[in-house]
């Protein structure tokens, strides 16, 4: 099995991990109900996408 001959330097252990880091998701506004929203998916409180109502939400 290889192992390391030296050991990995903190800068170079922050250089591979420098593409690790989260990004935010993007966020819309829903045109019916002004709900949070992911953009081009149906919002999750109303039930509505491009301007028609495709989906059924069940009232609590």
């Amino acid at each position: 099995m290889a192992n390391p001959k030296r050991r990995t330097s903190h800068s170079r252990q922050g250089k591979r991990r420098s593409h690790h880091a989260l990004t935010a998701s993007a966020t819309t506004t829903c045109s019916n109900c002004g709900a949070i929203a992911r953009p081009h998916r149906v919002c999750s409180s109303c039930g509505w996408y491009g301007g028609k109502q495709v989906a059924a939400v069940e009232e609590e």
